[in-house]
């Protein structure tokens, strides 16, 4: 009866039935495990968090050493390092992260802006910069972009709120000047970058390849699908580049600007269109059509599939971005290929060396913005090579 007092008391169980079915149990006290051991159950108890106070005197360290070793271990040895690896593991410390935001101030949080998911290259843009976390141990708070400067403000106030440490931004609705004067360190993707350090293709040498490759199969007129966009984003290159090779070369080329929206409804209805007018102009010429993404490459190949049951020997078709969607799709879509996993990486390790450096007892802020620009891959698919 002294046991099931015990017992009683430890799990606050006034249901008899159920500590009368535990009267033979062997009742012993565990200290290695704090727990009461009964005969088909444990009561645990909680077990106390380890202290810094605990480390540094199984260690016979100082606790501001301990605390250097979680905060900045690069100021100890490798042995003090190891030494003191050991011991966490021997005493079962668990990182306590709450703790240690409100002791140095740091989240390890970058906030992401980015424009929608229904476009594939943002989606798997996305999937990689979350795959860095293995690398630089950042974790990420994602927003969808709203495409209202408002509203976007509204999110970056709520990711500083969080205290984000830096933040990536692929949304074009605010200007480069305003995210300069944000207290942060701030890296873009594909979007105006004149005042912030930015990561991009060569989008000029991507729309030259593109139209280069449509030329070399005798193509009669070449076409480039894209969106009004501004001349001081790197997409605008992708025009720049297809225009001044045909030119170059005295081809006879044509430019179709449309406002496709950030949907697969509106997409379509645009696409539908273009074809209609691809179809009623030019009828008899071998069409070689340069689209700018592959997400639209795709629908605009579904469409032409849907009405002859293939690609017909009259078209060529050319995506960009090198996103999941040209692989999968139906016929694989040839596609000037954005180094997606790589611009992923250097934007996150660029945005990393400003926040390491903000973390100086005497910082020194870029005098201007970095701008990396990575080479784009040409891949030759069945959309081109018949």
């Amino acid at each position: 009866h002294r046991h099931l007092a015990i017992l009683a008391a430890a799990a606050k169980c006034t249901c008899k039935h159920v500590l009368l079915a535990c009267c033979s149990a062997e009742i012993k006290l565990q200290k290695s495990t704090n727990a009461f051991r009964g005969k088909g159950f444990i009561i645990m108890r909680e077990k106390k968090n380890v202290t810094f106070r605990e480390i540094a005197d199984y260690t016979h360290f100082s606790k501001t050493t301990i605390s250097r070793y979680f905060n900045n271990p690069d100021s100890l040895t490798l042995e003090n390092q190891q030494t003191i690896a050991d011991a966490l593991q021997k005493l079962g410390y668990k990182e306590n992260k709450v703790a240690q935001i409100l002791a140095n101030g740091k989240t390890e949080f970058i906030g992401i802006i980015i424009p929608d998911l229904y476009h594939h290259y943002y989606s798997e843009m996305l999937s990689q910069i979350l795959s860095t976390y293995e690398t630089f141990h950042y974790k990420f708070l994602v927003f969808i972009g709203n495409k209202t400067e408002e509203i976007e403000r509204k999110y970056i106030q709520e990711l500083l709120a969080y205290k984000i440490e830096g933040l990536i931004i692929l949304s074009h609705t605010i200007s480069s000047r305003e995210l300069a004067s944000l207290s942060i360190p701030i890296v873009t993707i594909e979007r105006e970058d004149k005042y912030v350090s930015s990561v991009n293709t060569d989008n000029y040498m991507g729309g030259y390849q593109a139209a280069a490759l449509l030329a070399r199969h005798h193509c009669d007129v070449l076409f480039h699908i894209n969106a009004p966009g501004s001349e001081d984003t790197p997409a605008y290159g992708r025009l720049l580049g297809f225009t001044d090779f045909c030119r170059e070369q005295q081809q006879e080329y044509q430019i179709f600007l449309r406002e496709f929206g950030h949907t697969y409804e509106t997409t379509l209805a645009q696409m539908q269109s273009l074809l209609e007018e691809l179809e009623t102009h030019y009828q008899n010429p071998k069409k070689g059509v340069f689209v700018s993404n592959d997400t639209h490459a795709n629908v605009l190949l579904n469409l032409i599939i849907r009405k002859y049951g293939t690609l017909p020997d009259d078209y060529f078709l050319i995506g960009f971005d090198n996103s999941p969607i040209s692989r999968e799709a139906i016929l694989p879509i040839s596609t000037v290929g954005q180094q997606i996993d790589k611009i992923a990486y250097e934007a996150v390790q660029l945005l990393v060396e400003q926040m390491n450096e903000q973390k100086k007892r005497k910082p020194v802020p870029l005098e201007t913005p970095v701008h990396k620009v990575i080479p784009p891959i040409l891949f030759r698919r069945e959309t081109t090579e018949k």
